[in-house]
Parts: C-alpha cells; sequence; structure tokens
C-alpha cells in the first residue's frame, strides 16, 4: 500500500517519506479498467414479434468479465497518449420489418470491446453477432452469438415470441422467455453497480430487460418496448405488434462506458475537447468515468 501521509505512517524520517513518495508515484502506473461497448438495437415487427439487441462487450481487469471470464490481466500505464471512445447504442429497427443495428465498439488503449449484436426483424435475417448477441425475431431461428470474454449468445425465438439478446452475465431467455440475459456487477466505481443486460424479445408475453440496462420487449398488440439505458451497454427491446394492428419499431441500445483508476499519487491525467467525463477518489485510486466522446478519436494523456 502507498504511503499518502505521515500522520497515518510509521515512517518519520521525512527525507525517507518523500523519497518513498516519489517512488509510489512513479509511472508506469497501475491501472484498473472497465470497458463497455454500446449495446444493439432491437428489431422491429409488422404483425409479429422481434428480437432483442444484445449488450454490449464487457472487459475489466478489475472483476469478472462478460462471458463467463474471469478478470483479465493487470494494466500498467506509462506516461503518453491513449485512445478512449464510448461506444454508441444501436439504433432500433424502423417500423414493418427491419433488424436492428450493432452497437458501436468502445475503446480505452489496448482494450477494444465489441458493440452488441442486433436483434432480428420477424420473418426476415438473423441477429446479429456482437460483444452479446442479438435475439432471433419471430419465425427466424438463428440468434446472435457473443464474442468470448465480453458476453454471451442471444436467445431462438419461440412460439408466438422472439429471442432476447444476450448479457454480459448469460444468455438470452436464461430466466425466462423472451427475458434479457443479466449484466455483471463491478465495484471499480466504490458501489456495486450491474452493466451489459440484454435487450428483451418482443411478444406474447412482456419480456424483461436483462439487469444491468436491458430494455424491455414489446409485448403483442399492447405497450411498446424500451431503450437500453445510457452507460450500461444495455441491449434495447424488440418491437411487437401495436394496438390496432400498428406495426411495432424497434428500440435503441444503450450506449457504452469507460472507468479506469490510477493511483492518486499520479498526476491528473487531461482528456481531449469532445471527452465528457467525471471523476471521484475511492481508496488510494481516483476514478474516471468516461460517459461520451463526440468523435472516435478523443485521448486521454497521462504523464
Amino acid at each position: 500500500m502507498a504511503v499518502t501521509s505521515m500522520a497515518n505512517s510509521s515512517i518519520r524520517d521525512f527525507t525517507k517519506y518523500n523519497s518513498m513518495a516519489t517512488f509510489f508515484a512513479a509511472e508506469p502506473f497501475p491501472c484498473e479498467y472497465l470497458v463497455i461497448a454500446g449495446g444493439g438495437g432491437g428489431g422491429s415487427t409488422l404483425n409479429a414479434a422481434a428480437g432483442g439487441g444484445g449488450a454490449g462487450g464487457y472487459r475489466t481487469n478489475a472483476g469478472a468479465s462478460g462471458g463467463g471470464a474471469s478478470s483479465e490481466d493487470a494494466l500498467f500505464l506509462a506516461a503518453g497518449v491513449y485512445s478512449v471512445t464510448v461506444g454508441a447504442g444501436g439504433a432500433g429497427g424502423p417500423v414493418n420489418e427491419n433488424p436492428g443495428t450493432q452497437g458501436s465498439n468502445s475503446v480505452f488503449g489496448t482494450v477494444t470491446s465489441i458493440g452488441g449484436g442486433r436483434g432480428s426483424q420477424a420473418n426476415g435475417a438473423s441477429a446479429g453477432a456482437g460483444g452479446s448477441g442479438g435475439g432471433s425475431g419471430f419465425n427466424t431461428t438463428t440468434p446472435g452469438a457473443g464474442t468470448a470474454g465480453q458476453g454471451f449468445a442471444g436467445e431462438t425465438s419461440a412460439t408466438n415470441s422472439s429471442g432476447a439478446g444476450g448479457g454480459a452475465g448469460e444468455i438470452g431467455g436464461a430466466d425466462a422467455l423472451a427475458h434479457g440475459g443479466d449484466g455483471v456487477a463491478s465495484s471499480i466505481t466504490g458501489s456495486s453497480v450491474i452493466r451489459g443486460g440484454g435487450g428483451a424479445g418482443g411478444g406474447g408475453q412482456l419480456g424483461s430487460g436483462g439487469a444491468g440496462g436491458g430494455g424491455n420487449g414489446g409485448f403483442y398488440r399492447g405497450t411498446n418496448g424500451t431503450a437500453g439505458e445510457a452507460n450500461t451497454g444495455g441491449g434495447g427491446g424488440g418491437g411487437s405488434e401495436r394496438p390496432g394492428n400498428v406495426p411495432g419499431a424497434g428500440l435503441a441500445g444503450g450506449s457504452g462506458v469507460v472507468i479506469f483508476a490510477l493511483p492518486v499519487q499520479a498526476g491528473l491525467p487531461t482528456f481531449s475537447g469532445g471527452v465528457t467525463q467525471t471523476s471521484s477518489v475511492v481508496g488510494n485510486n481516483r476514478v474516471y468515468t468516461v460517459t461520451a466522446t463526440s468523435t472516435t478519436s478523443e485521448t486521454v494523456t497521462i504523464s
């Protein structure tokens, strides 16, 4: 543990203390990270039910990663300039019968998380692969695959229902028919938060989004679905026919997030102008939460 003050240290020699403080602040700095991509958009439908979007890829070295993987390797950052991108959620499929779109990747330095797979429309194209896979629509049998170490596959459609998107923590439909796969909890910000839930499929029973920001599916001739939650990488809910035979649009996936932590002894990093971020001190670390980037070429400079 780094010595941060004489008040709580057994060291009584200021010269020795100051030299140790310099040592503890020297780069390369240990860095914890959580990088979540944008969630996939849910599919739309004319008169049936469409699949939910998959959660954005979930990678971390500060706890369990997505897809059932353990924590990734330790990371040490030397002074320098590093890429940072927060992936946008994929758009929901427009009305009639269209698939959603895949979420965008999130990036932190050498770490890239893959956008969530699209949910399929009814009676049409297969669902998309991604960080977590999208769910298949009614009469569309093939769900999207997840990416190893990032998320799980989507769900295959069933009678009178469509498939849910996979989550970072489990496959789509693992808890119940058309329910989005749950995400994974992380305490990197100091409290446990679940992110990376899959979007529910639309259909004959109301499917709930996976824990961690997944959107709800549309209910057949009832309520519309919901979008994935921002900054969780949650998949968007699949559409379902609305009352009065109105086609059901798919719902958008939620944007991703990039969170990283450096020792408080490290100098404050600087961000390029298109980065939206906040910071807080958690224990011996200063934690930075990047919630938006205006371009794919934003940076953080560590000195």
